[in-house]
């Protein structure tokens, strides 16, 4: 048994009805590759639970203290229901991307069940007419909830529980599981009154560390040698969000990314697909009569996992940064993206990220999870003055082809939550010389996510010839 950080918490109190607050990726597999040639569903199911029965989060589920008067806790009971996380859909004819995103859409709208652990997985049969993908792959869609993994942890989970060749051989030695001995009621109020206790001593010693960094952020701000993004306008993404999703992608060449990255001194590729994102913010609502004048902001999360944090979770902290899309030339956006994520760094940086996100584990439990509530119900969102218009997270993947169960991976692209104020989520990601940058939005406030992809697409064709490249 083991209690949720401050931080792993948060996710559990800022999910509403309409607000899920689960992480999901797609992977696409082509089954040819497989000893003869395809993949049962059944062999799916008996290599997922050889590889990921130990993993913790896969058989652990939540214990809330009575009266949400501290963190809840992970517990694992021994009990796992295969045919309830793992389950199996076939598109209709023909089986096109379009399709695939519709279905993807709808199964991240729902909610994760709190009663079981926290995820579940589709294997979705009859892609048959998916451009780029051989014809009848299937892909593996997965939902996890928030609280259990960050985007980091989520790859690493991934690589864990894939192959380097697709000589696939099932594991037969069965995963051990140590139950954990369930607590009393007067145990858990017990702990949380000594939690409690404890608490200004640990704020104490966190204070002491952090207070430094702090003063030295306040002081650049002051003489100018730092600077925060400030007056971020409002767009349709920042008020309350419908319990509907919308999902959609592009996939373009890392090495076509790289050269765009190396033709602004200093530029990254995150800054590259800051700048896509930008001009497709900037294409998409200009189409819509919505740009605002000022430039959009994005919170990108950032990685302060250390080689010491084993452990799953989220050991994240996040920066704001510009996404420029008040400059229409690609190559002067790239330019000033660049400029304001160096700002956001510094600023991060002298802060020190990773000390800061201590102070999650004094989150107060039962007020944080009222307000969330409160706030959807009061519609908040539409009332207060945004910190970001969306949310851009890149995470990295392998170099190297993964199997699973002997199908090649030929594609991923992840998703992530959207909540009130925050209604647009990138995932970043990359994968055997592709870059791939997935949207996720609420359905209300983007009912034609096609056309964002578009937006997207013709974003990335104009940096890359601007940058040199050949459309």
């Amino acid at each position: 048994m083991r209690q949720l950080t401050g931080l792993d918490a948060s996710f559990l109190y800022m999910e509403t009805p309409n607000a899920p607050m689960h992480i999901s990726g797609l992977g696409i597999y082509d089954p040819s590759t497989a000893p003869e040639g395809k993949v049962r569903f059944k062999e799916i199911i008996e290599n997922i639970n050889s590889r990921m029965l130990g993993l913790p989060t896969m058989t652990e589920r939540l214990m809330t203290v009575p009266f949400e008067l501290d963190h809840p806790y992970w517990v694992t009971d021994g009990s796992y229901d295969p045919e309830f996380h793992i389950r199996h859909i076939a598109l209709p004819k023909p089986g096109d991307w379009r399709q695939l995103c519709i279905l993807v859409s709808r199964l991240n709208s729902r909610p994760l069940d709190r009663a079981r652990p926290l995820w579940e997985l589709y294997v979705i049969e009859s892609l048959d007419n998916v451009e780029g993908v051989p014809k009848g792959s299937f892909a593996l869609f997965s939902k996890t909830h928030h609280a259990a993994i960050d985007g980091t942890s989520g790859v690493e989970m991934t690589v864990a529980t894939h192959d380097l060749s697709p000589d696939y051989k099932r594991r037969h030695d069965p995963a051990i599981i140590n139950v954990d001995r369930r607590p009393s009621t007067a145990e858990l109020l017990l702990r949380s009154s000594l939690n409690n206790v404890m608490k200004p001593f640990h704020f104490l010693g966190v204070a002491r560390n952090t207070i430094p960094g702090m003063a030295k952020a306040a002081a650049g701000l002051t003489r100018g040698k730092l600077s925060r993004v400030r007056d971020v306008p409002r767009t349709r993404f920042n008020g309350t969000v419908s319990p509907y999703r919308v999902f959609d992608a592009i996939s373009v060449s890392l090495d076509d990314v790289k050269k765009i990255k190396n033709a602004v001194a200093g530029a990254t590729v995150n800054d590259v697909a800051i700048t896509i994102v930008g001009g497709a913010m900037r294409k998409y609502l200009a189409a819509h009569e919505e740009l605002p004048e000022g430039s959009m902001a994005a919170m990108a999360p950032i990685n302060v996992r250390s080689d010491k944090d084993m452990a799953g979770g989220n050991i994240v902290s996040n920066m704001t940064v510009q996404v420029r899309s008040d400059v229409e030339d690609p190559m002067e956006r790239l330019q000033a993206v660049h400029e304001s994520t160096r700002n956001a760094k510094e600023l991060t940086n002298a802060i020190d990220a990773k000390a800061m996100t201590d102070y999650t584990r004094f989150i107060p439990s039962m007020l944080t999870a009222e307000a969330a509530r409160l706030s959807s119900r009061l519609g908040l969102a539409n009332r207060i003055r945004p910190s970001f218009n969306c949310v851009i997270t890149n995470v990295p993947g392998p170099s190297i082809p993964l199997y699973c169960t002997g199908a090649e991976m030929v594609a991923t692209y992840g998703s992530g939550p959207v909540q009130d104020g925050l209604g647009l989520f990138h995932a970043i990601g990359s994968y055997c010389g592709k870059f791939m940058i997935s949207a996720t939005s609420c359905r209300q406030m983007m009912p034609d996510p096609a056309f964002y992809r578009e937006c997207l697409q013709q974003s990335y064709d104009e940096l890359f010839a601007a940058a040199g490249g050949a459309t």
